[in-house]
C-alpha cells in the first residue's frame, strides 16, 4: 500500500522554481553584463579610421585665411581709475575686452573707438600672449575707430593685407575673426547681408555700414572682417541682438573708411572731415527745388568766407526786401555721387580727403553747371 503524498510538496516545489527563476533573471542582468564587460575588458581594440579623403575647398579657405590672418588678430583689454572719497586711493579695475588688429611695423593697433572709450589704460595682447601696455594715438568717434601703439618685436608685427570695400557684393563670403567673451582667436563665416547700412551708437549714426551674419559677439568689437583672399574689407563694430549676443545681424565699418581715416589718426590723432563750407536746410532745399521742378539737390543758403565754396564761386540764397527768398545754387552732385539731401552730401564728401579737387554739379539761374572745388 502507497504512502499518502505529502501535501506541502507542491508549494516547495514552487518556491524552489521561483527561486531558480530569481537567480536567473539576476544572473542575466546584472552579473552576466558584469562579466561580459570584464571579458570584453581584456579584449577590446580601437575601431579602425574611416579614411576621409581630401577636405573641401571651402575647408582649406577657412584654414588658409585664419592662418594668414591670425597672428595679426589681437585681444585688447581695458582699465579703469575709481576713486575712493573716503580714503581718496585710486583703484584701477578692468572695465572692458575687445579686438583689434596690426596696422603696420610701427606697432599701430586698430580698434573701435567704443572699445578704449572711457578707459584710463589698455593692454594688447599677441599671437604669442605676451601684453603690451598701450599708446593711445588718435581716436574719430563719429568712425568708431581708434588707433593704439605698443612696442612689440618686429617680427609680432604682421600687419593685414588691405581690401578694398567699394566693389563689395551681397552674397559674398567673408570671415570674422575676434575674441567674443574673451575667447582669443575665434573664426566665425558667413556672407555679406546687405550694405550701406546706418545705425545709431552711443557717439551718434554711423553711415554705410556692412551688414553681415558671421557670427559677431561682445569681445569681436574691433576685430578684422576679410574676404576669400584673406583681405580686410571692414571693421566690425556693432551686432543688432534683443539679447546683447549674436541674432545674425552684425555690422563693420567698410576698409575703405578705414584706409582714409586711421593714416590720419596716426598723423595728427584726429580726424578731419572734408568740407565745402556752406549751410544748408534740408526744408527750404525740397521746397525750393520743388517750385523751380529741380529734382533733389542741396540749395546752398550761406557761403562761409575763405572756404572752399567761397573759392569755387559758388553763390548763396539771398532774402530781398519782400521778404522772398531769392535761391542761390542747388547741389546736384558731387563728383559722381548725386546728391538729394544734405546727408547725401555729408555721405559723397565722405568719399573724400582733404585737399582733393572734384567736380560739383549745379543747377543755377535755370542750367545745369559743372564747377571744381578743392575740398
Amino acid at each position: 500500500m502507497n504512502a499518502p503524498r505529502d501535501p506541502v510538496d507542491p508549494m516547495l516545489r514552487a518556491l524552489r522554481l521561483l527561486t531558480w527563476v530569481l537567480v536567473a533573471l539576476i544572473f542575466f542582468n546584472w552579473v552576466w553584463p558584469a562579466v561580459q564587460g570584464w571579458l570584453l575588458a581584456f579584449t577590446a581594440e580601437p575601431r579602425a579610421v574611416t579614411p576621409r579623403g581630401d577636405l573641401t575647398q571651402i575647408e582649406k579657405t577657412n584654414i588658409a585665411i585664419f592662418r594668414q590672418a591670425s597672428p595679426s588678430v589681437v585681444y585688447i583689454t581695458t582699465t579703469e581709475d575709481r576713486l575712493n572719497l573716503w580714503t581718496r586711493d585710486i583703484t584701477r579695475i578692468p572695465k572692458g575686452t575687445g579686438s583689434g588688429f596690426v596696422w603696420d611695423t610701427k606697432g599701430h593697433v586698430v580698434t573701435n573707438f567704443h572699445v578704449v572709450q572711457g578707459a584710463s589704460a589698455a593692454y594688447v595682447t599677441m599671437e604669442d600672449h605676451k601684453t603690451y601696455k598701450a599708446e593711445l594715438v588718435g581716436v574719430d568717434p563719429e568712425h568708431d575707430l581708434a588707433v593704439l601703439r605698443i612696442q612689440a618685436t618686429l617680427s609680432l608685427l604682421k600687419p593685414l593685407p588691405i581690401g578694398t570695400s567699394g566693389d563689395l557684393q551681397v552674397g559674398q563670403l567673408v570671415w570674422a575673426i575676434g575674441n567674443p567673451f574673451g575667447l582669443d582667436h575665434t573664426l566665425t563665416t558667413g556672407v555679406i547681408s546687405a550694405l550701406d547700412r546706418t545705425i545709431r551708437s552711443d557717439n551718434g549714426l554711423i553711415h554705410d555700414l556692412i551688414q553681415t551674419d558671421a557670427a559677431i559677439n561682445p569681445g569681436n568689437s574691433g576685430g578684422p572682417l576679410l574676404d576669400s583672399a584673406g583681405r580686410l574689407i571692414g571693421i566690425n563694430t556693432a551686432i543688432f541682438s534683443p539679447s546683447g549676443a549674436y541674432a545674425g545681424i552684425g555690422f563693420a565699418v567698410p576698409v575703405d573708411v578705414v584706409n582714409r581715416v586711421v593714416p590720419q589718426l596716426i598723423a595728427r590723432g584726429v580726424y578731419e572731415r572734408p568740407v565745402l563750407g556752406i549751410v544748408m536746410d534740408d526744408r527750404l532745399s525740397r521746397r525750393v527745388s520743388r517750385e523751380l521742378g529741380v529734382k533733389g539737390g542741396v540749395l546752398v543758403l550761406r557761403v562761409e568766407p575763405g572756404s572752399p565754396a567761397d573759392a569755387a564761386g559758388l553763390r548763396g540764397s539771398r532774402l530781398v526786401a519782400d521778404g522772398s527768398l531769392v535761391p542761390g545754387d542747388i547741389i546736384l552732385a558731387l563728383g559722381p555721387h548725386a546728391v538729394a539731401d544734405s546727408q547725401d552730401l555729408r555721405n559723397a564728401l565722405e568719399q573724400y580727403s582733404r585737399g582733393d579737387r572734384v567736380e560739383l554739379t549745379l543747377y543755377r539761374d535755370g542750367q545745369v553747371i559743372r564747377v571744381p572745388v578743392s575740398l
